[in-house]
């Protein structure tokens, strides 16, 4: 797992972006992993301007969504399909046809979701994988005692997570407590992974998923697993790490070793 300590949100989402926008110049019909959320809003952003000045082209890329809550229609404008919509995909040239975000509303949810399986399959895989990070150590809607080779399922929400979302619904408003969400194991099979997180109130999780064992009880940990897992951080979001001189020296050597291979 590589550890990025950068020293903001937007420096975070600077260097997501760039993670990514390299991603689709090597590769133009790249299939990316998308995440909802506060934490990807910076780095959408970043990528809108991308497009905009010409950078990048998501003509040819493929997405597929982490997750989407039950009962919510494509059209509400809780559900992630909107978000994404409103957040990204409104804004840049990507062609309809190959975004995905599971179905909220689909008749039959557990065929929704085998079904989102196989179009992951179909597609020939992702290639990298924009995560966040919940306050329990959730990463999509895998909350504690997800299976660590889980598949896209059916998943009622934590009470913590419910909660941490409620400000997104007005007082009163149905608030799902089911989601789908692609499992652990999907997200494991991604070529690579890129997690953000910023903020204090992440960094009890962020070390539980770094410097903690592995375990069901932190989702995240599974990272662990991952052969080419970076994870971007905010110097609040890595406080709480024990080795945090450590994984500075690590970049910096990263860093050094880059600029021999440049000039050589």
């Amino acid at each position: 797992m590589q550890i990025v300590i950068q020293p903001d949100a937007q420096a975070v989402a600077r260097y997501g972006a760039a993670a990514i926008i390299r991603q689709i110049r090597q590769h133009p019909a790249s299939v990316l992993g998308l995440a909802t959320g506060a934490t990807p809003i910076l780095l959408y952003q970043q990528l809108i301007t991308a497009y905009q000045h010409g950078e990048v082209s998501f003509q040819a890329v493929k997405t597929f969504n982490l997750d989407e809550y039950i009962g919510l229609a494509a059209t509400h404008p809780q559900s992630y399909r909107y978000f994404m919509q409103h957040h990204l995909f409104n804004h840049i040239d990507i062609q309809p046809e190959n975004t995905a975000v599971p179905e909220g509303d689909a008749a039959d949810p557990l065929l929704a979701c085998e079904q989102y399986e196989q179009k992951i399959m179909a597609a020939g895989g992702i290639d990298i994988q924009l995560l966040g990070i919940g306050r329990n150590g959730h990463i999509g809607f895998n909350e504690p005692s997800s299976g660590l080779r889980s598949r896209t399922r059916i998943k009622t929400l934590t009470q913590q997570t419910i909660a941490d979302n409620a400000r997104f619904f007005a007082p009163g408003e149905y608030q799902p407590h089911l989601s789908i969400t692609m499992g652990i194991g999907t997200i494991l099979d991604a070529r690579k992974v890129l997690l953000l997180a910023t903020g204090k109130a992440k960094a009890k999780a962020v070390k539980a998923m770094v410097e903690g064992p592995l375990s069901a009880s932190c989702p995240a940990s599974a990272l662990q697993l991952h052969q080419q897992a970076t994870v971007v951080l905010d110097e609040e979001a890595a406080s709480d790490l024990d080795q945090l001189a450590f994984y500075r020296h690590i970049e910096q050597e990263n860093a050094a070793l880059l600029r021999r291979l440049n000039r050589d």
